[in-house]
């Protein structure tokens, strides 16, 4: 199995399209955002990723993101079992509790247990906006 993507959104829409087939429109993609407070702060994004399963691949797997500030420090985790059948797609929504004690980058590292490969997807907070 592979991770296809891995993205921060606002919403997302499943739609089905002649062959079968079924399209996914990701909306709001995003790499930052403004703080909704000054911090520390906790923001709960979504970030939905995007796994292909081979023809050969086994139904079940496991998907772990880890949310590590700038530090490297971990700030919050999930693990998401998943079943997809052999040669499709599936999608995980994960939805992070992210504490920012400043201003700053969180990136969530997500990976296919017991796989060690990673994608990493930065989510960076702004300063709030100003009224």
């Amino acid at each position: 199995m592979d991770i296809v993507s891995a993205l921060f959104i606002e919403n997302f829409d499943l739609r089905p399209v002649p062959g079968p087939s079924t399209r996914v429109d990701l909306i709001g993609a995003m790499f930052s955002m403004p703080a909704p407070a000054p911090p520390p702060v906790t923001v709960t994004p979504h970030l939905i990723v995007l796994i292909r399963s081979r023809r050969d691949d086994p139904p079940d797997g496991v998907l772990e993101v880890i949310f590590r500030d700038e530090a490297g420090e971990q700030v919050a985790r999930n693990v998401s079992p998943f079943n997809v059948e052999p040669g499709k797609f599936t999608y995980r929504l994960v939805r992070g509790e992210l504490e920012f004690k400043q201003l700053g980058t969180i990136e969530a590292h997500c990976r296919l247990v017991p796989d060690e490969r990673t994608t990493v997807v930065p989510l960076t907070l702004l300063a709030p906006l100003s009224g």
